[in-house]
């Protein structure tokens, strides 16, 4: 996927002692754009608004918010979908940050922290954390999924309840009970 919202920063060139703030408000064309490129209806407004802070000697942290208002396709009926997301960013550059090894390494506790680049595009994470922040199976009201039953001619379907596994035991018991 090519990153349609770019606002690239240098790290060399950002303040060792103060903190970068950036305030992104994609146009119409780039929301455009971005709702293309994650495959969804449209991106009726998107808000990126936060900072790059220096933290010790050569680490960055950058904060930020994210703010949209996106449009989808119901995962049932395809009727759009409107949802608000509204999100905190963070992102820990470390500058010692080493990727774990072996084969069975372990997931990190901070899934936050990555090793610092010479480039960070708050743009790229913008629409990163977009994409981590869309539902995953949107839903217009009311949509529900039915039950499709299907049987040979002849022959009597099977629901979902006759095949729980204590489906057959309550009809057991219902015969044993009876004289």
């Amino acid at each position: 996927m090519t990153n349609p919202l770019s606002l690239p920063f240098q790290v060399r060139g950002l303040s060792p002692k103060k903190p970068t703030r950036f305030d992104l408000a994609p146009d119409a064309a780039t929301r455009a754009a971005i709702a293309a490129a994650l495959d969804i209806t449209a991106v009726n407004a998107l808000s990126f608004k936060g900072e790059l802070r220096p933290v010790g000697r050569r680490d960055i942290v950058l904060e930020a918010v994210l703010v949209a208002r996106v449009e989808q396709p119901c995962g049932i009926t395809l009727a759009p979908v409107k949802t608000a997301i509204s999100e905190t960013v963070v992102r820990r550059y470390l500058a010692d940050w080493t990727a774990p090894e072996g084969t069975e390494a372990e997931i990190p506790e901070d899934d936050t922290a990555e090793p610092l680049p010479d480039l960070i595009d708050v743009g790229a994470v913008a629409v990163e954390a977009l994409s981590l922040a869309l539902p995953l199976y949107p839903r217009a009201p009311g949509a529900a999924l039915g039950q499709a039953v299907f049987a040979e001619p002849g022959a009597a379907p099977l629901t979902d309840g006759d095949l729980k596994p204590f489906a057959g035991l309550a009809a057991l018991k219902d015969k044993l009970g009876k004289p």
